[in-house]
């Protein structure tokens, strides 16, 4: 039903990369498992998780990933334009804004908890590498950004799920700070 809209949407990404559509894979996969349990739109939430990240490399990716999809949407004859557009306007942690709807609110939290957990971590770490960060500035984005997600998520069920990706990540850097220590 959206191949065309996954072929675009691969073509503006990068496969492997913190940002890459294997993450957009992974968000479409757990849209679909919220959204049905939640009963979203999945005619608005299921676009808007496949380019959500269509806009990387852009200051402000989720507003000019918007302004694209909204052009992708109208050729393609997509319905509830101003939906799916709303939901990837305001699905990113640095680019703030309120999710007004269900599926928007599910899409900002899918997001986030794909930068939590094992995936979190891993992610994490390609981040570092692709801007040639060194181990402290790895672990001060786990301070800074990781370890807040939980707080801004909308929705019980994302939240559920954060709980125990939050607790890994802390064990992570509990194991990591000591086998930084012992190293010196």
């Amino acid at each position: 039903m959206h191949e065309t809209l996954v072929k675009i949407s691969r073509k503006h990404q990068k496969y492997v990369g913190s940002h890459g559509y294997e993450h957009t894979e992974r968000v479409i996969q757990t849209c679909k498992v919220i959204g049905e349990a939640l009963d979203a739109d999945m005619d608005i939430l299921i676009p808007a998780a496949i380019l959500h990240d269509i806009g990387r490399g852009n200051d402000n990716h989720a507003h000019h990933g918007a302004e694209i999809a909204r052009k992708i949407l109208k050729e393609q004859g997509y319905l509830k334009i101003n939906e799916i557009v709303h939901a990837i306007e305001v699905h990113s942690f640095s680019a703030g804004g309120e999710a007004k709807t269900l599926e928007a609110q599910i899409l900002s939290d899918v997001d986030k908890l794909d930068a939590l957990g094992a995936t979190g971590i891993y992610r994490a770490a390609q981040y570092g590498t692709e801007h040639d960060r060194p181990i402290e500035e790895f672990i001060t984005h786990f301070h800074e950004k990781l370890l807040t997600l939980k707080n801004l998520l909308y929705t019980d069920m994302a939240r559920e799920i954060a709980e125990n990706r939050h607790k890994y990540m802390e064990k992570y850097l509990i194991q990591l700070d000591k086998e930084l220590q012992d190293s010196a």
